[in-house]
């Protein structure tokens, strides 16, 4: 009885002291503030030259209003607009599996059915289709993987090539109004 005392006690207290370091070692998340318009830009790649000897005041007035404006046309907002490539990917995925949800079933029924067949050809109807429902099974298995797989891929894919285009639109907007208001944008 003592044993088992001073076991839960020493549990306890490695649990208590392991709580006490992930504490003290994962200090509070810090809030980061949100970027700058003129961040934003430069993120972009865009740079805007002032060619008719616009001030730096008016850059940035004209920088912002022509932010809005381009944020109004397009309906997107680089500053709030995130896109998760893996969450586009896991959505694809997880429709592909639910379309696929029989794939093993089914793959094991074709086997047993070709397993019977070559079984009873050998004398054995019974161990064929059980060689042959194990081996559709794991055919069947195999093919809806694959196919999650992919669809995760082409969600991905279709998420960044959606999320590029909305870019580039904005990065237009942005440029035609610079430009309007006399700017030279560098490439």
């Amino acid at each position: 009885m003592g044993i088992m005392r001073k076991a839960a006690v020493a549990a306890g207290m490695l649990g208590l002291m392991a709580r006490v370091g992930a504490a003290q070692a994962s200090p509070a998340p810090a809030t980061q503030p949100a970027p700058s318009i003129e961040t934003v830009y430069k993120q972009l790649g865009m740079l805007a030259y002032p060619a008719k000897g616009q001030s730096s005041e008016q850059q940035r007035t004209d920088e912002t209003e022509c932010y809005a404006w381009a944020k109004g046309q397009t309906g997107f907002d680089p500053l709030t607009t995130t896109v998760d490539p893996a969450a586009a990917a896991a959505a694809a995925q997880q429709q592909t599996a639910d379309a696929t949800q029989g794939a093993t079933v089914a793959g094991a029924a074709k086997g047993t059915a070709a397993g019977a067949l070559i079984g009873a050809a050998a004398g054995d109807a019974g161990k064929g289709a059980a060689i042959g429902a194990a081996s559709g099974a794991v055919v069947g298995r195999s093919r809806k993987k694959k196919a999650e797989k992919q669809a995760a891929a082409q969600g991905a894919n279709a998420a960044a090539n959606a999320s590029n285009q909305q870019v580039d639109t904005f990065k237009k907007a942005v440029g035609a109004c610079l430009t309007g208001r006399g700017y030279t944008l560098g490439k």
